[in-house]
């Protein structure tokens, strides 16, 4: 203002300097000089002052444009929100202008750049005032506008929602998970997938991880079966057993039988006197036709009967454990040796169960079992050890169980426990789950952008079985490790954790982890939740509880660049719950505690703008 009175001062002054001279010429003169002057000098005043104004507005326009762009929008109806909103209060000082919102646009070009151009109009006081005549022929009025481009700082993103299914989420709190996780799906998958791509994978999480028909690659390849040429407990020829006493001592009847005193038999096939079948009797005073059973009385026995045919044979050896042969068996030759057999003909007692095995040599083993029967043909030796196709292993309570390996898939061992190295360089472990707590059905979904797939997956998602969550976490890693790609190779990461890929891991649980694992099966040390003893291994987990796995794992994902969120869904009131859901995320910001299914979408809803602004800002 202080210009503008300087100007009118010196124009009052020139215009006085003419009407006081009264010589005819300058009159003249000045009748055609004077209006043009203070059109060259108020013109000015009003050029100076858009020129002011023009300034003000490129830099609110610039600010307005710089907040669109670090806006969450892809499309120019949520820019142009933002934008205009931001330009209309970098504005709103300045009282003598007027922003033309017709001419005023926002907008995303295919290069990741914002564009904003803005247009104001300045009241041009001075000259319309001085100059009414030239005012109104030039306009009152003179339009101001600005042009301003932000290039976006985008980023690929890359999510990994790990999601607690296990049977503590039955009813209300699964559906609650699948109306929440598919919220966060419409937020961070962009429908605009170029320059820069937006992907969520799917990692549900029980007793273990279920990675479908790419558990080859995760763990390995089971040891399958060989074949049986022969299974051998007795000598001679088995005789027929026509008769037996209910006495004290039992006594036998079988026709030139050939037997010794002290031999060690057993007789098969009473379908009456049961309590005879499959046991190791020693032969005692023995005669051509009969002996006794050493030691044994029948008198509470049930009667012999002849409908069934009876046999009594001599064991080869003195346990009558049989022996196998299965050329090139793989059984090892180690005390802990065991087998699981099926398909066989003539002992089918012997079939789907595991046994203790002895290794004899490299094409045969025997059995901890009491042979009888014959053997006819056919029959697979399945190896029983860790890598096999069968565990059979001693359980928690001393007895010998057997399962069968799934395609789920355990914790990593060993000084790669806690990385995410390729599986080519250090196997995760194989699983083998009890019929009473199987793999779960849900399946890793690995990255995708495809919107209408993770939704379905996410839709058929159900609740069952124990909770091994530190799997759960680590597998959680791999699906946006690169290192895993060999897994699903349309579906891999983005390399090496580059500067223009976010990576995040959402982790939701209700904090019950109880499952742990040693050698394939849920370990001894498994808490509250993980089953019965029954099925339990009797051996530790190496790596410890589920949630100190889960803390380390947690620790090495945030120190390589990966960003952790927790959502603690009704978390269960254990120290240890709310320790893992507080240390595993990357900081206290990115810690969810909803205690109701509203309270759940909206923290899953959070977390999604939350990744969509880092993705925009970083």
């Amino acid at each position: 203002m202080r210009i503008v009175n300087r100007m009118m001062q010196r124009a009052r002054d020139v215009v006085r300097g003419f009407a006081s001279d009264r010589r005819g010429n300058v009159a003249m003169i000045s009748a055609f000089v004077i209006p043009l002057l203070l059109l060259i000098t108020f013109g000015g005043i009003d050029i100076h002052r858009a020129s002011t104004v023009k300034a003000n507005l490129q830099d609110a326009l610039d600010a307005a444009t710089l907040a669109a762009a670090r806006s969450q929008y892809i499309d120019d109806a949520g820019i142009t929100q933002v934008g205009l909103a931001s330009l209309q209060a970098n504005l709103a000082p300045y009282k003598d202008i007027s922003l033309v919102t017709s001419a005023t646009t926002f907008r995303l070009d295919s290069n990741g750049t914002v564009i904003g151009d803005a247009t104001v109009n300045v009241s041009a006081l001075v000259a319309s005032i001085i100059l009414p005549r030239t005012g109104a022929a030039t306009g009152s009025i003179i339009p101001v506008g600005a042009h301003s481009e932000v290039t976006r700082s985008s980023q690929n993103v890359e999510v990994a929602l790990v999601l607690d299914t296990t049977g503590s989420m039955l009813g209300s709190k699964i559906s609650d998970l699948k109306l929440a996780a598919k919220d966060l799906v419409d937020i961070v998958v962009q429908d605009v997938q170029t320059p820069w791509y937006s992907k969520v994978s799917i990692v549900p999480y029980s007793m273990a991880v279920n990675v479908g028909t790419a558990a080859a690659t995760a763990r390995g390849t089971p040891i399958g079966s060989t074949n049986i040429s022969a299974i051998t407990w007795y000598t001679g020829t088995p005789k027929l057993v026509t008769a037996a006493t209910r006495a004290n001592p039992a006594v036998i009847t079988a026709a030139a039988h050939g037997f010794a005193n002290g031999d060690k038999v057993v007789i098969w096939g009473q379908g009456n006197m049961s309590q005879m079948n499959g046991r190791i009797f020693t032969v005692a005073n023995r005669a051509t036709n009969t002996f006794q059973l050493s030691g044994v009385s029948s008198s509470s026995w049930s009667s012999f009967s002849n409908n069934n045919l009876t046999y009594v044979a001599k064991c080869a050896r003195t346990d009558c454990n049989p022996t196998v042969t299965a050329n090139g068996h793989g059984i090892p030759n180690t005390s802990d040796a065991s087998v699981y057999l099926t398909d066989i003909g003539g002992m089918d007692q012997l079939n789907d169960t595991g046994y203790s095995a002895t290794y004899v040599n490299a094409n045969q083993y025997t059995i901890d079992t009491v042979g009888y029967g014959v053997f006819s043909a056919g029959g697979k030796s399945w190896c029983g050890q860790y890598g096999c196709t069968w565990r059979v292993f001693t359980n928690a309570e001393g007895n010998l169980r057997s399962y069968s390996a799934s395609t789920c898939v355990t914790e990593r061992t060993g000084s790669n426990a806690y990385r995410d190295v390729s599986p080519s360089t250090t196997r995760v472990s194989f699983n083998y789950p009890a019929p009473s707590n199987p793999c779960l059905s849900n399946l890793v979904r690995p990255l995708s952008s495809n919107i209408t797939t993770i939704k379905s997956q996410i839709d058929g998602l159900t609740a069952s079985g124990s909770t091994g969550g530190h799997v759960g976490v680590a597998w959680g890693w791999y699906t946006v490790s690169p290192n895993f790609n060999s897994m699903w190779s349309s579906s891999g990461a983005a390399g090496a954790y580059a500067r223009e890929t976010l990576k995040a891991v959402v982790l939701m649980t209700d904090g019950e982890y109880n499952s742990a694992y040693c050698s394939g099966v849920i370990s001894q040390d498994s808490t509250t939740g993980s089953d019965a003893n029954a099925t339990h291994i009797n051996c530790d987990a190496p790596n410890g509880s589920a949630f100190d796995q889960s803390m380390a794992l947690c620790t090495a994902m945030k120190q390589a660049g990966v960003i952790v969120y927790t959502v603690g869904f009704q978390v269960v009131n254990d120290q240890r719950a709310r320790n893992l859901v507080n240390g595993c995320a990357s900081s206290p910001d990115y810690v969810y505690l909803p205690t109701s299914g509203s309270d759940l979408r909206q923290s899953f809803q959070a977390i999604g703008r939350d990744i969509t602004n880092l993705r925009i800002s970083r």
